[in-house]
């Protein structure tokens, strides 16, 4: 069963560039990976420092090996001082 994700990132007004060097970063690992079936990254025109994924996933465990991955592993360690608040997660199941 797919796992379909939505991650609200809101980045500190002055470390909107450095953080969103580090999700592209993300994004061009995360869409190597074997599991990974779509892996987008937004960022809001009214509001520049939050920036969205809707992310797809080929099953949980697929979901939990990304997780584990060092560069993610890493990013949460090294973007806590660039981020706002805490990354807001929604897993959800489409419903069309």
């Amino acid at each position: 069963m797919t796992i379909n994700l939505t991650v609200i990132i809101k980045s500190k007004p002055e470390s909107i560039e450095t953080l969103k060097s580090l999700l592209l970063d993300i994004v061009q690992n995360s869409i190597k990976e074997a599991a990974c079936l779509q892996y987008d990254l937004h960022q809001s025109h009214n509001e520049p420092s939050t920036f969205i994924f809707h992310e797809i996933w080929e099953n949980q465990d697929g979901l939990d090996n990304h997780n584990r991955q060092s560069y993610i592993q890493s990013f949460f360690e090294n973007s806590k001082l660039l981020l706002q608040e805490t990354p807001i997660l929604y897993k959800t199941e489409k419903l069309g």
